[in-house]
């Protein structure tokens, strides 16, 4: 069970999840096929120093490390009372806003965040507190989905 099923109020329950995106493993991604083609190219020229490649996919690999640490360690929900957060293992964030308190929320998604699905979601509370959401997949339907709700209290 997860973090957030197991912080739930009294008839309570999660209408929606979100995750972080891919993309927060864009620059292993990047490091890893560099490396592959460091040792294609290499081995091609002169046999017998493909390892030279392997080296630096590997450290793509070491690079993918906090990514997935931060993927899978982070949580984002909807329920029909709350929008909650946590993100960290060891270091532990939680937030967590009542519906009712929700003012205005945006979006922010750039050139490759829409053409790849993610984005920044900002979520402004009474009093002029706000809550960041960064690297969100799907920015629009989180938006949609804590809307929906907040019109559902009324």
């Amino acid at each position: 069970m997860s973090y957030l099923d197991d912080h739930l109020l009294a008839g309570e329950r999660i209408i929606y999840r979100a995750r972080p995106h891919w993309i927060i493993f864009g620059a292993a991604i990047a490091v890893v096929l560099l490396g592959i083609a460091v040792g294609i190219f290499v081995e091609i020229i002169d046999n017998g120093y493909w390892y030279i490649g392997a080296a630096i996919a590997g450290i793509g690999l070491l690079m993918a490390i906090g990514p997935a640490i931060r993927y899978l360690s982070s949580e984002f929900a909807v329920t029909n009372k709350r929008v909650l957060s946590k993100v960290g293992f060891i270091e532990r964030e939680s937030d967590e806003n009542l519906l009712s308190k929700v003012e205005a929320i945006g979006v922010d998604q750039g050139i490759i965040g829409r053409l790849l699905g993610f984005g920044t979601v900002t979520m402004t509370g009474t009093g002029g507190t706000q809550e960041a959401f960064a690297m969100i997949s799907d920015p629009l339907e989180f938006r949609r989905q804590i809307q929906s709700q907040v019109v559902a209290l009324d």
